[in-house]
Protein backbone atom coordinates (compact mmCIF):
# COMPACT_ATOMS: atom_id res chain seq x y z
CA UNK A 1 0.00 0.00 0.00
CA UNK A 2 2.97 2.30 0.53
CA UNK A 3 4.34 2.18 -3.04
CA UNK A 4 1.26 3.50 -4.89
CA UNK A 5 1.01 6.44 -2.49
CA UNK A 6 4.71 7.25 -2.88
CA UNK A 7 4.37 6.91 -6.66
CA UNK A 8 1.40 9.30 -6.75
CA UNK A 9 3.22 11.82 -4.60
CA UNK A 10 6.26 11.64 -6.88
CA UNK A 11 4.11 12.16 -9.99
CA UNK A 12 2.41 15.10 -8.30
CA UNK A 13 5.76 16.75 -7.67
CA UNK A 14 6.95 16.00 -11.24
CA UNK A 15 3.78 16.78 -13.15
CA UNK A 16 5.49 17.42 -16.49
CA UNK A 17 7.07 13.97 -16.49
CA UNK A 18 3.68 12.55 -15.59
CA UNK A 19 2.19 14.30 -18.64
CA UNK A 20 4.72 12.59 -20.95
CA UNK A 21 4.52 9.07 -19.48
CA UNK A 22 1.25 8.00 -21.20
CA UNK A 23 2.89 8.44 -24.60
CA UNK A 24 5.71 5.93 -23.87
CA UNK A 25 3.66 2.72 -24.32
CA UNK A 26 2.00 4.25 -27.37
CA UNK A 27 5.41 4.87 -28.95
CA UNK A 28 6.37 1.25 -28.31
CA UNK A 29 3.13 0.04 -29.89
CA UNK A 30 3.55 2.43 -32.81
CA UNK A 31 7.11 1.22 -33.42
CA UNK A 32 5.96 -2.40 -33.38
CA UNK A 33 3.11 -1.58 -35.75
CA UNK A 34 5.56 0.14 -38.10
CA UNK A 35 7.90 -2.83 -38.05
CA UNK A 36 5.24 -5.43 -38.93
CA UNK A 37 3.09 -3.42 -41.33
CA UNK A 38 1.30 -5.35 -44.12
CA UNK A 39 2.14 -8.57 -42.22
CA UNK A 40 5.76 -8.26 -43.40
CA UNK A 41 8.70 -7.46 -41.17
CA UNK A 42 10.34 -4.10 -41.81
CA UNK A 43 13.45 -2.90 -40.15
CA UNK A 44 12.32 0.16 -38.13
CA UNK A 45 13.54 3.53 -39.35
CA UNK A 46 15.15 4.89 -36.22
CA UNK A 47 14.90 8.43 -37.48
CA UNK A 48 11.13 7.94 -37.51
CA UNK A 49 11.25 6.49 -34.00
CA UNK A 50 13.29 9.48 -32.83
CA UNK A 51 10.80 11.81 -34.54
CA UNK A 52 7.93 10.12 -32.70
CA UNK A 53 9.81 10.48 -29.42
CA UNK A 54 10.52 14.15 -30.04
CA UNK A 55 6.89 14.78 -30.92
CA UNK A 56 6.04 13.67 -27.38
CA UNK A 57 8.14 16.43 -25.79
CA UNK A 58 5.34 19.05 -26.05
CA UNK A 59 3.17 16.71 -24.00
CA UNK A 60 5.01 18.00 -20.93
CA UNK A 61 2.84 21.13 -21.32
CA UNK A 62 -0.46 19.41 -22.22
CA UNK A 63 -2.07 20.14 -18.84
CA UNK A 64 -1.31 23.85 -19.14
CA UNK A 65 -1.88 24.40 -22.89
CA UNK A 66 -4.09 21.52 -24.08
CA UNK A 67 -5.24 23.15 -27.33
CA UNK A 68 -1.81 24.40 -28.37
CA UNK A 69 -0.15 21.07 -27.59
CA UNK A 70 -2.87 19.17 -29.49
CA UNK A 71 -2.37 21.29 -32.62
CA UNK A 72 1.44 21.12 -32.36
CA UNK A 73 1.62 17.34 -31.93
CA UNK A 74 -0.98 16.81 -34.65
CA UNK A 75 1.15 18.83 -37.08
CA UNK A 76 4.21 16.79 -36.14
CA UNK A 77 2.44 13.44 -36.57
CA UNK A 78 0.95 14.49 -39.92
CA UNK A 79 4.41 15.52 -41.11
CA UNK A 80 5.87 12.18 -40.02
CA UNK A 81 3.10 10.28 -41.77
CA UNK A 82 3.68 12.25 -44.96
CA UNK A 83 7.42 11.50 -45.15
CA UNK A 84 7.38 7.93 -43.75
CA UNK A 85 8.91 5.40 -46.15
CA UNK A 86 6.41 2.64 -45.42
CA UNK A 87 3.33 2.13 -43.29
CA UNK A 88 2.86 5.29 -41.32
CA UNK A 89 3.18 5.10 -37.54
CA UNK A 90 0.24 5.44 -35.19
CA UNK A 91 -0.02 9.12 -34.08
CA UNK A 92 0.84 8.40 -30.43
CA UNK A 93 1.49 11.99 -29.31
CA UNK A 94 -1.66 13.25 -30.99
CA UNK A 95 -3.81 10.63 -29.27
CA UNK A 96 -2.55 11.70 -25.83
CA UNK A 97 -2.90 15.40 -26.66
CA UNK A 98 -6.43 14.98 -28.05
CA UNK A 99 -7.43 12.99 -24.97
CA UNK A 100 -6.14 15.82 -22.74
CA UNK A 101 -7.93 18.47 -24.78
CA UNK A 102 -11.20 16.54 -24.51
CA UNK A 103 -10.72 16.00 -20.77
CA UNK A 104 -9.92 19.66 -20.02
CA UNK A 105 -11.40 21.76 -22.80
CA UNK A 106 -14.93 22.53 -23.84
CA UNK A 107 -17.01 19.91 -25.62
CA UNK A 108 -17.30 21.98 -28.77
CA UNK A 109 -13.54 22.54 -29.03
CA UNK A 110 -12.74 18.91 -28.22
CA UNK A 111 -15.01 17.42 -30.86
CA UNK A 112 -14.16 20.04 -33.48
CA UNK A 113 -10.43 19.38 -33.15
CA UNK A 114 -10.97 15.62 -32.71
CA UNK A 115 -13.06 15.18 -35.87
CA UNK A 116 -10.72 17.43 -37.87
CA UNK A 117 -7.71 15.44 -36.63
CA UNK A 118 -9.38 12.12 -37.49
CA UNK A 119 -10.18 13.30 -41.02
CA UNK A 120 -6.67 14.75 -41.51
CA UNK A 121 -4.84 11.67 -40.24
CA UNK A 122 -7.02 9.31 -42.28
CA UNK A 123 -6.64 11.49 -45.38
CA UNK A 124 -2.84 11.74 -45.10
CA UNK A 125 -2.61 7.99 -44.53
CA UNK A 126 -4.77 7.26 -47.57
CA UNK A 127 -2.78 9.69 -49.73
CA UNK A 128 0.64 8.40 -48.73
CA UNK A 129 -0.24 4.71 -48.73
CA UNK A 130 -2.31 4.69 -51.94
CA UNK A 131 -5.22 3.20 -50.03
CA UNK A 132 -8.84 4.19 -50.20
CA UNK A 133 -10.44 5.90 -47.27
CA UNK A 134 -12.42 2.77 -46.53
CA UNK A 135 -9.30 0.69 -46.02
CA UNK A 136 -9.06 -1.14 -42.70
CA UNK A 137 -5.85 0.55 -41.50
CA UNK A 138 -7.13 4.02 -42.40
CA UNK A 139 -10.41 3.54 -40.60
CA UNK A 140 -8.55 2.09 -37.64
CA UNK A 141 -6.61 5.33 -37.25
CA UNK A 142 -9.84 7.30 -37.68
CA UNK A 143 -11.39 5.26 -34.89
CA UNK A 144 -8.31 5.67 -32.67
CA UNK A 145 -8.52 9.47 -32.84
CA UNK A 146 -12.25 9.60 -32.14
CA UNK A 147 -11.85 7.05 -29.35
CA UNK A 148 -9.21 9.25 -27.68
CA UNK A 149 -11.58 12.21 -27.85
CA UNK A 150 -14.52 10.18 -26.56
CA UNK A 151 -12.43 8.79 -23.70
CA UNK A 152 -11.36 12.30 -22.73
CA UNK A 153 -14.96 13.51 -22.73
CA UNK A 154 -16.00 10.51 -20.61
CA UNK A 155 -13.29 11.30 -18.07
CA UNK A 156 -14.37 14.96 -18.11
CA UNK A 157 -18.00 13.97 -17.48
CA UNK A 158 -16.99 11.66 -14.64
CA UNK A 159 -14.92 14.40 -13.02
CA UNK A 160 -17.78 16.87 -13.35
CA UNK A 161 -20.22 14.36 -11.84
CA UNK A 162 -17.85 13.68 -8.93
CA UNK A 163 -17.34 17.42 -8.41
CA UNK A 164 -21.10 17.98 -8.49
CA UNK A 165 -21.60 15.16 -5.99
CA UNK A 166 -18.95 16.60 -3.69
CA UNK A 167 -20.55 20.04 -4.02
CA UNK A 168 -23.94 18.57 -3.10
CA UNK A 169 -22.45 16.83 -0.08
CA UNK A 170 -20.68 20.01 1.03
CA UNK A 171 -23.85 22.04 0.47
CA UNK A 172 -25.85 19.51 2.49
CA UNK A 173 -23.28 19.66 5.29
CA UNK A 174 -23.39 23.46 5.27
CA UNK A 175 -27.18 23.39 5.38
CA UNK A 176 -27.07 20.96 8.31
CA UNK A 177 -24.62 23.21 10.14
CA UNK A 178 -26.75 26.27 9.42
CA UNK A 179 -29.87 24.41 10.56
CA UNK A 180 -28.09 23.35 13.75
CA UNK A 181 -26.98 26.94 14.41
CA UNK A 182 -30.50 28.18 13.71
CA UNK A 183 -32.00 25.66 16.12
CA UNK A 184 -29.47 26.62 18.79
CA UNK A 185 -30.30 30.30 18.31
CA UNK A 186 -34.04 29.60 18.48
CA UNK A 187 -33.55 27.52 21.61
CA UNK A 188 -31.58 30.34 23.23
CA UNK A 189 -34.37 32.79 22.44
CA UNK A 190 -36.97 30.37 23.82
CA UNK A 191 -34.99 29.82 27.04
CA UNK A 192 -34.46 33.56 27.48
CA UNK A 193 -38.17 34.17 26.92
CA UNK A 194 -39.21 31.50 29.42
CA UNK A 195 -36.77 32.72 32.05
CA UNK A 196 -37.99 36.28 31.54
CA UNK A 197 -41.60 35.19 31.92
CA UNK A 198 -40.84 33.34 35.15
CA UNK A 199 -38.44 35.78 36.80
CA UNK A 200 -40.07 39.05 35.74
CA UNK A 201 -43.50 38.03 36.96
CA UNK A 202 -42.52 36.80 40.40
CA UNK A 203 -39.81 39.39 41.03
CA UNK A 204 -42.19 42.20 40.13
CA UNK A 205 -44.64 40.93 42.72
CA UNK A 206 -41.86 40.46 45.27
CA UNK A 207 -40.64 44.01 44.67
CA UNK A 208 -44.13 45.48 45.02
CA UNK A 209 -44.87 43.50 48.16
CA UNK A 210 -41.52 44.43 49.67
CA UNK A 211 -42.40 48.08 49.14
CA UNK A 212 -45.75 47.56 50.85
CA UNK A 213 -44.11 45.75 53.76
CA UNK A 214 -41.52 48.49 54.17
CA UNK A 215 -44.24 51.15 54.17
CA UNK A 216 -46.50 49.33 56.65
CA UNK A 217 -43.90 47.76 58.89
CA UNK A 218 -44.41 50.30 61.69
CA UNK A 219 -47.86 51.66 60.92
CA UNK A 220 -49.62 48.34 60.39
CA UNK A 221 -47.48 45.32 61.32
CA UNK A 222 -50.27 42.85 60.49
CA UNK A 223 -50.52 43.99 56.86
CA UNK A 224 -46.73 44.14 56.66
CA UNK A 225 -46.59 40.55 57.89
CA UNK A 226 -49.12 39.57 55.21
CA UNK A 227 -47.01 41.28 52.53
CA UNK A 228 -43.92 39.41 53.76
CA UNK A 229 -45.86 36.16 53.51
CA UNK A 230 -46.68 37.00 49.88
CA UNK A 231 -42.99 37.76 49.28
CA UNK A 232 -42.05 34.36 50.64
CA UNK A 233 -44.71 32.65 48.53
CA UNK A 234 -43.73 34.39 45.29
CA UNK A 235 -40.00 33.95 45.82
CA UNK A 236 -40.54 30.24 46.50
CA UNK A 237 -42.68 29.95 43.35
CA UNK A 238 -39.99 31.73 41.33
CA UNK A 239 -37.32 29.36 42.63
CA UNK A 240 -39.51 26.33 41.92
CA UNK A 241 -40.13 27.43 38.34
CA UNK A 242 -36.45 28.21 37.81
CA UNK A 243 -35.48 24.78 39.12
CA UNK A 244 -38.05 23.18 36.83
CA UNK A 245 -36.77 25.13 33.82
CA UNK A 246 -33.13 24.31 34.51
CA UNK A 247 -34.08 20.68 35.13
CA UNK A 248 -35.77 20.51 31.74
CA UNK A 249 -32.65 21.88 30.05
CA UNK A 250 -30.49 19.22 31.70
CA UNK A 251 -32.72 16.30 30.70
CA UNK A 252 -32.92 14.72 27.25
CA UNK A 253 -36.18 15.30 25.40
CA UNK A 254 -37.26 11.66 25.77
CA UNK A 255 -36.44 11.35 29.47
CA UNK A 256 -39.37 10.47 31.75
CA UNK A 257 -40.83 13.62 33.24
CA UNK A 258 -38.82 15.83 30.88
CA UNK A 259 -41.86 18.06 30.36
CA UNK A 260 -43.22 20.13 33.21
CA UNK A 261 -46.97 20.82 33.49
CA UNK A 262 -47.92 23.48 30.97
CA UNK A 263 -49.77 26.51 32.40
CA UNK A 264 -53.33 26.65 31.12
CA UNK A 265 -56.13 29.19 31.17
CA UNK A 266 -57.69 27.21 34.01
CA UNK A 267 -54.80 28.54 36.13
CA UNK A 268 -55.75 32.18 35.47
CA UNK A 269 -57.69 32.49 38.73
CA UNK A 270 -54.53 31.72 40.72
CA UNK A 271 -52.47 34.07 38.55
CA UNK A 272 -54.93 36.95 38.87
CA UNK A 273 -55.31 36.24 42.57
CA UNK A 274 -51.59 36.69 43.06
CA UNK A 275 -51.69 40.11 41.39
CA UNK A 276 -54.70 41.15 43.42
CA UNK A 277 -52.94 40.12 46.61
CA UNK A 278 -49.97 42.26 45.62
CA UNK A 279 -52.15 45.36 45.23
CA UNK A 280 -53.15 45.34 41.55
CA UNK A 281 -56.95 45.43 41.14
CA UNK A 282 -57.74 43.16 38.19
CA UNK A 283 -61.20 42.76 36.67
CA UNK A 284 -61.45 39.52 34.67
CA UNK A 285 -64.33 38.74 32.32
CA UNK A 286 -65.21 36.36 29.47
CA UNK A 287 -67.25 36.87 26.33
CA UNK A 288 -68.33 34.33 23.77
CA UNK A 289 -68.57 30.60 24.28
CA UNK A 290 -65.41 28.99 25.65
CA UNK A 291 -64.20 26.19 23.39
CA UNK A 292 -61.33 23.68 23.60
CA UNK A 293 -57.96 25.24 22.78
CA UNK A 294 -54.72 23.78 21.51
CA UNK A 295 -52.13 23.44 24.31
CA UNK A 296 -49.88 25.91 22.47
CA UNK A 297 -52.68 28.48 22.37
CA UNK A 298 -53.41 28.06 26.07
CA UNK A 299 -49.73 28.41 27.01
CA UNK A 300 -49.27 31.45 24.76
CA UNK A 301 -52.39 33.15 26.09
CA UNK A 302 -51.33 32.47 29.69
CA UNK A 303 -47.82 33.87 29.16
CA UNK A 304 -49.12 36.97 27.36
CA UNK A 305 -51.60 37.66 30.16
CA UNK A 306 -48.89 37.09 32.76
CA UNK A 307 -46.50 39.52 31.05
CA UNK A 308 -49.19 42.15 30.41
CA UNK A 309 -50.34 42.08 34.06
CA UNK A 310 -46.72 42.24 35.20
CA UNK A 311 -46.20 45.39 33.12
CA UNK A 312 -49.43 46.88 34.49
CA UNK A 313 -48.25 46.16 38.01
CA UNK A 314 -44.94 47.89 37.28
CA UNK A 315 -46.27 50.99 35.58
CA UNK A 316 -49.94 51.35 36.55
CA UNK A 317 -50.29 49.84 39.99
CA UNK A 318 -52.38 52.78 41.14
CA UNK A 319 -55.08 52.27 38.51
CA UNK A 320 -57.43 49.49 37.55
CA UNK A 321 -56.63 46.72 35.09
CA UNK A 322 -59.17 44.86 32.96
CA UNK A 323 -58.60 41.38 31.51
CA UNK A 324 -61.05 40.24 28.85
CA UNK A 325 -61.05 36.87 27.08
CA UNK A 326 -63.22 36.90 23.96
CA UNK A 327 -63.87 33.46 22.43
CA UNK A 328 -64.63 33.75 18.72
CA UNK A 329 -65.43 31.02 16.18
CA UNK A 330 -61.81 30.73 15.03
CA UNK A 331 -59.69 32.77 17.43
CA UNK A 332 -59.28 33.76 21.04
CA UNK A 333 -58.85 37.48 21.64
CA UNK A 334 -57.09 38.48 24.85
CA UNK A 335 -57.18 42.13 25.93
CA UNK A 336 -55.38 43.58 28.95
CA UNK A 337 -56.09 47.26 29.58
CA UNK A 338 -54.88 49.44 32.42
CA UNK A 339 -55.84 52.97 33.41
CA UNK A 340 -52.24 54.09 33.71
CA UNK A 341 -50.80 56.28 36.41
CA UNK A 342 -49.20 59.70 36.47
CA UNK A 343 -45.80 58.21 37.13
CA UNK A 344 -45.86 55.64 34.38
CA UNK A 345 -42.79 55.98 32.13
CA UNK A 346 -43.27 56.66 28.47
CA UNK A 347 -43.08 53.59 26.30
CA UNK A 348 -43.99 51.28 29.16
CA UNK A 349 -44.10 47.69 28.09
CA UNK A 350 -41.91 48.11 25.02
CA UNK A 351 -38.95 46.09 26.30
CA UNK A 352 -38.10 42.41 26.15
CA UNK A 353 -41.48 41.40 27.54
CA UNK A 354 -43.36 42.88 24.59
CA UNK A 355 -40.91 41.28 22.17
CA UNK A 356 -41.45 37.94 23.87
CA UNK A 357 -45.23 38.28 23.64
CA UNK A 358 -45.06 38.98 19.92
CA UNK A 359 -42.65 36.09 19.31
CA UNK A 360 -44.92 33.68 21.15
CA UNK A 361 -47.98 34.81 19.20
CA UNK A 362 -46.24 34.68 15.82
CA UNK A 363 -44.94 31.17 16.58
CA UNK A 364 -48.52 29.82 16.60
CA UNK A 365 -49.90 32.04 13.85
CA UNK A 366 -51.30 34.80 16.04
CA UNK A 367 -50.70 38.52 16.48
CA UNK A 368 -50.06 40.95 19.32
CA UNK A 369 -50.60 44.69 19.29
CA UNK A 370 -49.64 46.91 22.20
CA UNK A 371 -49.45 50.61 22.86
CA UNK A 372 -50.70 53.57 24.90
CA UNK A 373 -54.39 54.43 24.82
CA UNK A 374 -55.54 57.93 23.75
CA UNK A 375 -57.51 58.34 26.98
CA UNK A 376 -54.54 57.19 29.05
CA UNK A 377 -53.13 53.90 30.13
CA UNK A 378 -51.81 51.01 28.09
CA UNK A 379 -53.44 48.17 26.19
CA UNK A 380 -52.18 44.77 25.02
CA UNK A 381 -54.35 42.86 22.57
CA UNK A 382 -53.54 39.35 21.31
CA UNK A 383 -55.45 37.31 18.74
CA UNK A 384 -54.59 33.61 18.83
CA UNK A 385 -55.95 30.72 16.72
CA UNK A 386 -58.12 28.19 18.54
CA UNK A 387 -56.52 25.22 16.77
CA UNK A 388 -53.09 24.70 15.23
CA UNK A 389 -51.51 22.55 12.55
CA UNK A 390 -49.93 19.40 14.03
CA UNK A 391 -46.41 20.61 13.23
CA UNK A 392 -46.96 23.74 15.29
CA UNK A 393 -48.49 22.09 18.30
CA UNK A 394 -45.83 19.38 18.27
CA UNK A 395 -43.21 22.07 18.78
CA UNK A 396 -44.29 22.28 22.39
Amino acid sequence: MELPMVWRQWLTRHDRIADVLPAVPLIVIATAATAVGDNDWHEPRWDEVVWMALSCVPLAFRSRRPLGVALFTLAGDLTLMAVASHIAPTPAASLVALYTLAAQGSRRTAWSVGVAAAVAITGVYAATQAESLVGGAGLLRFDFVLAATALGRAVRSRRENLAAARARVERAERMQEEEARRRVAEERVRIARDLHDVVAHHMTLVNAQAGVAHHLLRANPDQAYEALAHIKENSRAALDELRATVGLLRQPDDAPGSRAPIPRLADLDALVGGFRASGLPVRMSHTGTPSPLAPATELTAYRIIQEALTNSHKHAAGGGTALVLDYGPHALRVTVTDDGSPGAPKGAGTGHGLIGMRERAIAIGGTVTAGPRPEGGFQVMAELPLSLAPTLSDAL
